[in-house]
């Protein structure tokens, strides 16, 4: 199977408490990631300042020697607080991920602004680990389904 990706930092910011009030202060903040077998999917909240905006995600395999950024897509099913945008990004990192660490870092341009989330200067960083194929079974004793009766 492939490997896992596996968060060092918590996967879903916005179930910490005073979430909405990082967005506000900030500006833009991871909202949740999921690792899956193709790659990283993930969600952004980003303050309205501005209806033409840019949400991208840039990041690294090798510990920033190279980088590529995906740009986030709008969700217009997103929060209804009037407030703020979600954007979802997915990151394709198929089998290159195996043999890596994965950081990245967030970016938001509006009104001739950037604003970055960055997770407080460390990045956010998953880190690969194989998955443990299903076990395969013991070895079968002959005994193991037999009835015992009792009198």
């Amino acid at each position: 199977p492939p490997p896992l990706l596996e968060p060092l930092f918590p996967p879903q910011p916005c179930a910490s408490p005073g979430f909405a009030e990082r967005v506000r202060q900030h500006k833009v903040r991871l909202e949740w990631v999921r690792a899956e077998p193709a790659g990283l999917r993930g969600a952004v909240r980003v303050l309205n300042l501005a209806y033409e905006k840019a949400v991208s995600v840039r990041y690294t395999l090798n510990r920033w020697a190279s980088c590529a950024e995906v740009a986030a897509a709008y969700q217009s099913t997103g929060p209804a607080d009037g407030l703020t945008d979600r954007f979802a990004f997915f990151l394709p990192l198929g089998a290159a991920a195996a043999e890596a660490s994965l950081e990245f870092a967030i970016r938001y341009r509006v009104a001739g602004n950037e604003y970055w989330d960055n997770n407080e200067g460390a990045n956010y960083r998953l880190r690969s680990r194989p998955r443990v194929p299903p076990a395969v079974g013991l070895p079968h004793d002959p005994d193991s389904t037999a009835w015992i009766h009792f009198i």
